[in-house]
């Protein structure tokens, strides 16, 4: 059986000695950059390795990309073969903060054209509580060959965002709070506000009250309610720099609306070019 959306920490306890399984420690902390690595030093799932969402999961920012532009392929690649990925490898992936910065990687590998990954439910705070071990170790990797399918549909750029949004084509969906989306605050960008046409779909909302998702029913309905008469295909998501936007996108699939896709770039690429509009409110 392939894990594709989330998985449980019972199930991962299962799998850990399991050669063709591999985890990641996807934690990280936008106000202080290598939180995530000293948390895994300090203790993470047996065999994890760690993956650092600027200098793995993303390129180096430019003049005109947002904050978390799509890393070079070719050197994800090479970097998830000396990782121990392998095409017939089920990958999990975990944070600390209910899946908001694990699901890069989740989207990330699905772009690469490997479905066999999914997110831990719940996260390294779930699978402690659990009563599972960390570790301080370091795993023993070995490299092998990782074959890219890269799928270049299943994101957007700046530009096709707005022809789609001139024609009225896709159902934009944004994942930030609702204080940023309204534009009555940002702590991050240098600009407040949303993309017009864009819906609010704060991606908290995606989880209970014990930070585990929501029931594929339950999401099912509430998303399809946002999106009404558009198709899953239709639907594209965004946030500040397209990370937790992939957590709208990864609930979407759980609950069987699959297809949806990602404004990449997302706000903090839309503010760079001043000609873009912006909405307030």
């Amino acid at each position: 059986m392939t894990y594709k959306t989330l998985i449980s920490a019972k199930t991962l306890n299962q799998h850990l000695t399991d050669p063709d399984w591999i985890v990641f420690d996807c934690r990280f902390s936008l106000a202080e950059p290598e939180a995530g690595g000293s948390a895994y030093r300090h203790g993470h799932i047996p065999g994890a390795r760690y993956a650092h969402l600027d200098k793995d999961l993303s390129s180096a920012i430019t003049d005109f990309t947002g904050r978390h532009p799509l890393p070079n392929f070719t050197s994800l690649t090479q970097k998830l073969g000396n990782w121990g990925v392998s095409n017939r490898s089920q990958v999990v992936v975990y944070d600390d903060a209910g899946g908001a910065f694990a699901d890069r990687l989740w989207w990330l590998l699905r772009v690469l054209g490997h479905d066999n990954v999914a997110v831990l439910d719940g996260g390294i705070k779930r699978w402690q509580k659990q009563g599972f071990a960390l570790t301080t170790a370091l795993p023993a990797v070995n490299a092998t060959t990782f074959r890219p399918y890269l799928n270049n549909e299943l994101w957007l750029d700046a530009i096709q965002v707005q022809n789609e949004l001139a024609k009225r084509s896709i159902r934009l969906i944004d994942a930030r709070t609702p204080e940023r989306y309204r534009g009555e605050q940002e702590p991050i960008d240098p600009v407040a506000g949303h993309i017009p046409g864009a819906l609010n779909r704060p991606f908290q909302l995606n989880l209970d009250s014990q930070g585990l998702f929501l029931s594929p029913e339950t999401l099912r309905i509430q998303f399809k309610q946002l999106i009404g008469n558009k198709a899953p295909e239709q639907v594209v998501h965004y946030c500040g720099s397209g990370v937790t936007g992939c957590h709208n996108l990864l609930a979407m699939e759980h609950a069987g609306l699959t297809g949806s896709k990602l404004y990449a770039g997302s706000w903090s690429e839309w503010i760079r070019n001043k000609n873009r509009p912006i909405d307030k409110g």
